[in-house]
């Protein structure tokens, strides 16, 4: 297992998010014990030595389980992270003090505020909620080691948080190098790296969609590197980013992990041709799934009905891709969604990628709705 150096401590490449443990037949969120031990022991095994979770993962019993599963081990074995979720409408106290039960531990060496975006900006900087000062508290009683958040905010609202308060010890952040461009996580990796923030990673494999591509995106890979998995490229494109401190992967059984320690007990960054191979896969991709949008904005001042369109765009593509839009909540902010197209065709001049832009919204009006009826 390769480990970097984090303060004082030395923490695995990869990390075991918990999200995605093996959940017990006809028991939604309850977490299949004898299953669930089997990768926690043979995670310790291999290395990895941080483990995530957080409140309201599987309904709570996740915490409940790593605190059974974990507590074989000496504590100072192991680094474990969770977080407060404003969502779940508990006072901060309480939540806390709750957790600590679940995870049968006297303290949290990583605890987070959980899901910054456009929806929870307010709530974690309410100065009457007080919820950093609260967590900087528990820091100097030592019942936290370090403070940081999670995050599924556009580049400017996490600029913005930063601005507010830039002391965080740590940031976890959803990326991989679909979502380099689909959802902005190079900006957002850029944004940490200018503020001296450590990431850590979410999603590295988009929620399992980057383990097998389409035909002629897998072929340019097998191409490159023959021996190579296809998810494993994924991995090795986070190995060459400098800012990332540990990869955090949901895996849900033994075989899993062991492929995914294998990657990281070697440090394996991609080549330069590589990395071009990759990004060539990603466009092919992208082909059969989204649209090339760069995000120049060039056609919002033709717009007579003050549509963000880029941004439409980019949740089209994540909704083809994920199928699934809750990560962009500008998208909620805006107001203005798809429907509000009149395909004047007016924006059509102004595309550099030659995007049929009105048809696009149109299709995502249409996958809208049939979401909402389904």
């Amino acid at each position: 297992m390769i480990y970097k150096q984090f303060k004082n401590d030395k923490i695995s490449a990869l990390g075991l998010g918990s999200l995605r443990l093996p959940e017990e037949k006809n028991q939604p969120n309850h977490i299949d014990r004898a299953e669930g031990q089997k990768i926690i022991d043979a995670a310790i095994a291999g290395g990895i030595n941080f483990f995530d979770t957080a409140y309201t993962y599987h309904d709570g019993d996740s915490e409940v389980f790593l605190g059974e599963a974990l507590r074989k081990y000496p504590r100072d074995s192991y680094y474990l992270a969770t977080k407060f979720y404003a969502a779940a409408q508990v006072d901060i106290s309480e939540m806390f003090e709750q957790q600590l039960k679940r995870c049968q531990t006297e303290y949290f060496d990583f605890y987070m505020l959980h899901g910054l975006d456009e929806n929870y900006y307010n709530a974690y900087t309410d100065k009457e909620k007080d919820y950093l000062g609260y967590l900087l508290k528990q820091k100097e009683e030592g019942r936290i080691r370090y403070v940081g958040f999670s995050s599924h905010a556009a580049p400017k609202t996490l600029k913005r948080f930063l601005d507010w308060y830039s002391g965080y010890d740590m940031a976890l952040i959803q990326l991989n190098y679909l979502d380099w461009t689909i959802l902005e996580a190079k900006q957002q990796y850029q944004i940490l790296a200018d503020y001296g923030i450590p990431i850590w990673v979410m999603e590295p494999l988009k929620g399992g969609r980057l383990n097998s591509l389409n035909e002629k995106a897998g072929s340019i890979l097998k191409e490159a590197a023959q021996d190579r998995s296809i998810s494993s490229w994924a991995f090795r494109f986070l190995m060459g980013l400098p800012g990332v401190q540990t990869v955090l992967s949901g895996m849900s059984d033994v075989r899993q992990v062991e492929e995914n320690i294998a990657l990281f007990s070697n440090p394996d960054p991609l080549s330069k041709e590589e990395e071009e191979a990759l990004q060539k896969a990603a466009a092919a991709f992208m082909d059969d799934l989204g649209v090339p949008c760069s995000g120049c904005r060039y056609c919002l001042s033709t717009c007579p009905e003050g549509i963000d369109i880029p941004l439409l765009i980019k949740g089209f593509n994540e909704m083809r891709v994920s199928g699934e839009t809750w990560r962009i909540a500008e998208l909620e902010q805006k107001g203005k969604g798809p429907e509000s197209c009149k395909s004047c065709g007016a924006c059509l001049s102004r595309c550099p990628q030659k995007i049929h832009i009105p048809e696009i919204l149109e299709q995502f009006s249409r996958m809208l709705k049939e979401e909402a009826a389904s």
